[in-house]
């Protein structure tokens, strides 16, 4: 079980990570299946077909982007519609369970005992954050950042930058992107994490972007802060 070390402890304070930025769906919680089930019936229902492969083309995309690609395989609704339609679904699957990637909340647990602020930097609306919030310790994320609250969503560093940011405004200091981790499992969300100069840290889950700038790992099992600051200490050596 990853450790609670007190915040005070003199390696995670001065060599640890300033910051653990978090995607979402896939890295904390596995609602790929919730989205792709959604995507396949709404495309259904307008009379098309949407395959396995599609389907994982979309995973760590945009909102509006992914809607986009839905309108062209023949579903007939604003992008708006969509975006509100599958949001609803994942709400619905969330309601009957969260289904947590393993080692996602005992590590999130622990971080936060360990005083490391963290940022949740997801391509979901506001709506689906609020939802997983409910089941979450109170303060465990200091900022979010959601799809609907950047100008462009990943691949670009914007999403992740934008989390740096509301961290400095929120506690009054500066972080270091290169002493922030930024946990991924999609193409877009690493290459995001990796261009926002974070320790970008990819979790393969249902796409698997393969190697590149960044740290990959199987899982999140047996990841302790730790861990994490020896990463840090590598990099940095």
């Amino acid at each position: 079980m990853p450790s609670t070390r007190s915040a005070f402890d003199t390696k995670v304070s001065s060599h640890g990570p300033q910051a653990v930025l978090w995607d979402m769906d896939g890295t904390l919680i596995d609602t790929e299946p919730y989205w792709i089930n959604a995507e396949m019936e709404l495309v259904k229902a307008h009379g098309g077909t949407w395959s396995e492969e599609q389907a994982f083309n979309l995973v760590g995309q945009a909102l509006p982007n992914g809607a986009k690609i839905l309108q062209e395989a023949g579903v007939n609704l604003s992008i708006r519609e969509i975006i509100d339609h599958l949001s609803s679904k994942v709400i619905a699957g969330l309601s009957h369970e969260v289904p947590w990637r393993p080692g996602a909340l005992e590590l999130l647990t622990a971080v936060h005992a360990a005083g490391i602020p963290q940022a949740l930097v997801t391509m979901s609306e506001r709506s689906i954050v609020d939802k997983l919030m409910e089941v979450l310790p109170e303060g465990i994320f200091t900022v979010s950042v959601t799809g609907e609250e950047v100008t462009h969503g990943k691949p670009d560093p914007e999403p992740y930058r934008r989390g740096l940011t509301l961290l400095s405004e929120k506690l009054g200091r500066e972080f270091e992107a290169a002493r922030c981790i930024g946990f991924e499992d999609s193409k877009p969300g690493i290459h995001s994490a990796s261009a926002a100069e974070l320790h970008a840290v990819l979790v393969p889950n249902a796409t698997d972007p393969g190697v590149g700038n960044w740290r990959r790992i199987t899982s999140l099992v047996d990841v302790e802060v730790e861990t994490m600051t020896d990463w840090l200490v590598q990099v940095n050596a």
